[in-house]
């Protein structure tokens, strides 16, 4: 495949994966949204499928990775990827993820501007709110990127790294086409179902980002969008779920050359 098949691929791709996902958190979170209050189950699920349809629209042009933790990964991988590839797919990635970030902003415009003025979620004017004082992040920030519900460092850097490991295992274990450099048909959906299963056992401590593109790019653009009232992007936390992730890919990988290759 071509740089640009790969740019263009993982572009489209990520910011459909965003979009959906994104999406699925806007719908349960933001007052006036008929899905609000929907609850984990919708969250998860909605993030599966939002995976689903991703890999299967990317996959003929990128092998559809979506994810630097997969792409590193299969760098790593015996016969993997070429390194000079990696750079390429992680552009498209980050740039991917911001799109679709934007993409959930302008779905949901109206509900945002509701949800931003009311003054049971922000709060009286010129106080924050107290998930702000918290945790030093905005009333929807948990739309664009995750958040640890208990701040313990080591343990959130750990629950990515370990519920990106089997992400990570899924996909080089049984979700690779014949060229061994993506994700197959059978693989979209296996790996699918594996993000509802990581959601559902591990994604309560951190919200399972698993994935630091899809962190950092809507978190990017948290920081930049005219959201009245929105908060801060607790930039101090958006370490964890970039490096987390990665580690997990890495470690990830090395098993699978130990044990598979």
């Amino acid at each position: 495949m071509s740089s640009s098949d790969i740019f263009i691929g993982e572009t489209i791709g990520t910011a459909i994966l965003i979009l959906l996902g994104g999406g699925v958190c806007a719908a349960v979170t933001l007052k006036a949204s008929k899905a609000r209050n929907a609850g984990w189950l919708a969250i998860t699920f909605g993030w599966g499928f939002a995976v689903l349809t991703a890999v299967y629209t990317s996959a003929p042009l990128s092998g559809a990775h979506l994810n630097p933790a997969v792409t590193l990964a299969l760098a790593l991988k015996k016969n993997g990827i070429a390194w000079s590839d990696v750079p390429i797919y992680w552009g498209g990635q980050l740039l991917g993820a911001m799109i679709g970030a934007s993409l959930v902003w302008i779905a949901y415009y109206g509900q945002f501007h509701a949800h931003l003025t009311d003054k049971d979620v922000v709060g009286t004017p010129g106080k924050k709110s107290v998930e702000a004082r918290e945790k030093g992040a905005g009333p929807v920030l948990g739309i664009f990127s995750t958040g640890p519900e208990i701040r313990v460092a080591w343990q959130n850097i750990a629950t990515e790294v370990i519920g990106t490991i089997v992400l990570v295992l899924a996909v080089l274990t049984q979700g690779l086409n014949d060229s061994g450099k993506g994700l197959g048909v059978l693989g979209a959906l296996i790996t699918s179902l594996v993000v509802v299963s990581i959601g559902l056992s591990l994604g309560g401590p951190t919200g399972y980002a698993i994935n630091p593109a899809r962190d950092l790019g809507p978190r990017i653009v948290h920081a930049l969008l005219p959201l009245p009232n929105k908060g801060g992007s607790d930039w101090s936390y958006a370490w964890i779920p970039v490096a987390g992730p990665l580690i997990g890919g890495a470690i990830a990988a090395g098993l699978y050359n130990v044990a598979f290759a």
